[in-house]
């Protein structure tokens, strides 16, 4: 075997390895899935999450929601701190 077909081997075995690795963490993230509304400056925005555990999906679909919302860090920081206005979740 040439020292060129045996690197282009190599390569495809790691792309592989790696494409594998990848699509295992992916779906080993996506247990629940949460849809998290939020009302907050007089506004009002809903975001979907997927994530290993309920309270991870619904903290993401909140900062999600915030990231819309909240205009400046102050903001953030107060959006982040209210309760949702609804929540639903595919356990």
């Amino acid at each position: 075997m040439s020292p060129g077909r045996r690197r282009s081997l190599v390569g495809l075995a790691l792309a592989a390895l790696f494409l594998g690795a990848l699509f295992f963490a992916t779906a080993r993230e996506t247990g629940v899935r949460c849809e998290v509304c939020l009302a907050f400056g007089g506004q009002r925005a809903c975001r979907t999450a997927s994530a290993a555990d309920r309270e991870k999906a619904v903290a993401e679909g909140r900062s999600t929601a915030c990231a819309v919302l909240a205009h400046g860090v102050t903001e953030a920081f107060a959006c982040q701190r209210i309760s949702p206005a609804s929540i639903q979740c595919d356990d």
